[in-house]
């Protein structure tokens, strides 16, 4: 009887013990499904945020995401949602509005910029009155935009030594008086030595400080327009976007 009492005790342990180890496994089960749910949850919030951010719709900024990882991912990296959605429109009407908000955004944006860089243009003058002013770089373009297509400008880019042509360039610019943006490649970030080479070219020091005129290191901004030789003169369009005109 003693043995058949340890049989039937070994038996109930060996019982317990599968049990035990399923409560085991359940239990450690259910924290990682709360951490994948907190996940997904989180994923969706970001999600909402991105689109809020842009003016979209969750499903909207989704289907950009999805496009990024494609061909136009591949073809236009970096690009944002609105401009991207643009593109690979459905409908025409789809392609309208997200054009629109764009444009809004942009205007945004712009008038954002174009006030601080005013509160600059104040500072500076306060401060450093009698110093050229170097721009921030993207002054031009914004208030081109802010002004209106009657005010686009235009940006001339030249070599700061032994460039005769870019000396011809600017010299009709500065004759024509219409506002523009001139990028100084082989300054190497020098603010001195962009104020000398504009005192150099006898720049308007009355036109700069008004912003009809802005000096600007030229930063490998040409080759992001894939420019290979100057001088080149780039005219504002409409959108924002800036080309090459032909000499």
């Amino acid at each position: 009887m003693k043995n058949i009492r340890c049989v039937v005790l070994l038996g109930g342990c060996l019982m317990s013990a599968p049990l035990t180890a399923a409560q085991s496994v359940s239990g450690a089960t259910r924290p990682v499904q709360i951490e994948a749910g907190k996940s997904a949850e989180s994923q969706t919030q970001s999600l909402q945020y991105e689109a809020q951010e842009w003016g979209l719709s969750a499903e909207e900024y989704a289907r950009f995401e999805a496009l990024m990882k494609g061909r136009r991912g591949i073809q236009s990296p970096g690009l944002d949602p609105l401009t991207t959605l643009g593109i690979e429109a459905r409908s025409d009407e789809e392609r309208r509005r997200l054009a629109e908000k764009w444009v809004q955004q942009e205007f945004a944006r712009a008038e954002k910029e174009l006030a601080f860089q005013r509160e600059v243009d104040a500072a500076w003058k306060r401060l450093y009155g009698q110093i050229l002013p170097v721009s921030l770089g993207t002054a031009g373009a914004t208030a081109g935009m802010v002004q209106g297509t009657a005010q686009r400008r235009q940006a001339l880019f030249v070599q700061a030594e032994n460039c005769r042509a870019c000396d011809a360039r600017l010299a009709t610019l500065l004759a024509g008086k219409q506002p523009f943006d001139i990028y100084v490649l082989g300054t190497q970030g020098d603010d001195n030595r962009l104020r000398a080479w504009a005192r150099q070219k006898n720049i308007p020091a009355e036109r700069v400080r008004k912003r009809e005129i802005t000096l600007n290191h030229d930063g490998g901004l040409s080759l992001q327009y894939g420019l290979t030789t100057t001088p080149v003169v780039m005219q504002q369009l409409p959108d924002g976007r800036w080309r090459p005109l032909t000499p």
